[in-house]
């Protein structure tokens, strides 16, 4: 039986009791009403009250049976709603005994697999501590191989400094014996003289060439895209060598204004050239921080010199010997490599980075321009400071050595263009005009094969040319649209040529 039909038989007994409790107190009252109706004068009014009030009584009992009749429904719902709610209860009760399960099984898992990681880490722990004492053998063993190395290397290098004075003592003696020799050529070449006429040249001696002032441009030619920074004659020849932006050394003849050969492998654009005495190698200054040097009569690469730790900006060749070059890079280092082996020789190391520098005629000197504007004097040999003066106030961009190695030229970033003598360091010409500015810290000037005349670029795209002679007299040469960053001579002393920043080279006459 559901919980309605067991509410309104419930409903149904109580209305019954109250109906039967009706009934007992009307034949309760019956005597009264009965007795109220028999002819009794004298108890007439009491019995009416009596009436009156059991009637108010009656009254009052079925209002009492009414109120009773909302209460029971009232119960009666409010006993729905507690049976609803404990249903309700009972439903939680077994979602959450399902949970519980549920979540107890989960448990037992966990701790399942919570053993099983904990064997797995106790069995970790050991292998890390196996494998902590392998380590610990292995750093023994690598200390003792580390130990045994320097030792052999320490007693490698003495070996290779034992091995290097004794080639220096061999070079030394062979710079002496080739020193005597050509005392003993000068003496024989003195007492080889018939009116006053020489007839031997000493070794290495050059023909005197006058050099013309040019004053017209030959050739215009595009060399290289981005910009030409450095041009060069080979010795005693009209090939013409630039290098610029796009890592290339081109060689060029002078005469036609052809191209006759490229020269590629280097990784850096082209800062600076120099060729050997005997023209059979050209170097080119790489900013990729290493030296490229090149066969002139193939093309390919003979040596990649590295060592420099910032950009090579300068270089030059010893002129009297094919094996000795030197290179100056933005490291304060000067290093002199020799290009037989191809190594360095040794390295100075400057205060000031070096912007440009030369050897000289004997190739016993290295001249050197720097940042702080002074002008130093290196021993090739020994590395040695041997003199240094303040060239310029400001950085200095050029060191050109004459010819005949007596007096240098240096050009600063004052824009003033110094001539030293190069055994008092005294200054014995000083060049300078309105106009001529210097377009950048590695433009480079030149002096003619004769000594008479000096050329200089300058940064609205005039070349200047000022005569030793006459002090006063200065020619430009307009061609270039942009700042002129390099000039050479010719050694035959026929042609000028000079570099800008867009990649042009004019060639004049």
């Amino acid at each position: 039986m559901s919980s309605d039909e067991i509410s309104r038989e419930a409903i149904k007994r109580a209305i019954k009791s109250l109906h039967k409790r009706h009934l007992l107190e009307e034949g309760a009252h019956a005597p009264a009403v009965a007795a109220l109706a028999r002819p009794f004068a004298a108890q007439g009014l009491e019995w009416k009250e009596k009436a009156d009030k059991l009637e108010l009584e009656l009254q009052q009992c079925y209002r009492a049976q009414s109120r009773l009749s909302e209460q029971l429904v009232v119960e009666v719902a409010e006993c729905r709603s507690s049976k609803a709610v404990v249903q309700e209860k009972e439903s939680l009760m077994t979602s959450l005994q399902n949970e519980m399960t549920h979540t107890r099984e989960e448990n037992s898992k966990l701790k399942e697999s919570l053993d099983l990681k904990t064997e797995a880490l106790d069995l970790a722990v050991t292998e890390n501590r196996a494998l902590k004492g392998q380590l610990a053998d292995v750093m023994q063993k690598l200390k003792e191989a580390e130990a045994e190395s320097k030792n052999l290397i320490d007693r490698w290098m003495l070996e290779k400094m034992k091995d290097a004075e004794k080639l220096n003592e061999v070079n030394a003696l062979y710079e002496e014996m080739m020193q005597q020799l050509k005392v003993s050529s000068i003496e024989q070449l003195a007492r080889q003289q018939i009116d006053g006429v020489v007839r031997q040249r000493e070794a290495g001696y050059d023909d005197f060439v006058e050099s013309m002032v040019p004053s017209s441009c030959k050739h215009v030619i595009n060399c290289h895209d981005g910009g030409c920074g450095s041009i060069l004659f080979e010795h005693n020849s009209n090939r013409l060598l630039t290098g610029g932006q796009d890592r290339t050394v081109k060689v060029w003849d002078a005469n036609t204004g052809i191209l006759s050969n490229t020269f590629r492998g280097s990784v850096g654009s082209i800062l600076d050239l120099a060729v050997t005495h005997d023209n059979k190698f050209v170097i080119g200054a790489s900013s990729s921080n290493n030296l490229c040097v090149w066969e002139s009569s193939t093309g390919r690469i003979r040596h990649t010199l590295t060592g420099h730790t910032d950009k090579v900006c300068s270089v030059d060749a010893s002129r009297s010997s094919a094996r000795n070059v030197v290179s100056a890079a933005y490291d304060h280092t000067i290093k002199v490599w020799d290009l037989q082996k191809g190594y360095c020789s040794h390295t100075i190391i400057s205060v000031s980075n070096c912007n440009a520098l030369a050897y000289s005629s004997d190739g016993l000197t290295i001249c050197s321009g720097h940042v702080d504007g002074n002008l130093r004097l290196w021993d090739s040999q020994s590395g040695k400071l041997m003199s240094e003066v303040a060239a310029h106030s400001q950085a200095v961009t050029s060191v050109c050595v004459s010819p005949n190695g007596n007096i240098v030229l240096t050009s600063g970033r004052d824009n003033v263009h110094n001539l030293f003598d190069v055994r008092t360091l005294e200054v014995c010409g000083t060049y300078r005009t309105t106009g001529n500015r210097v377009a950048s810290n590695w433009s480079r000037s030149c002096i003619s094969r004769d000594e008479n005349s000096v050329a200089a670029g300058s940064a609205d795209g005039s070349v200047s040319i000022w005569s030793r002679l006459k002090s006063d007299k200065v020619s430009v040469l307009d061609g270039h649209t942009s700042p002129v960053l390099s000039c050479t001579w010719n050694d035959l002393g026929r042609s000028l040529a000079s570099a800008d920043r867009n990649g042009t080279v004019c060639i004049w006459v």
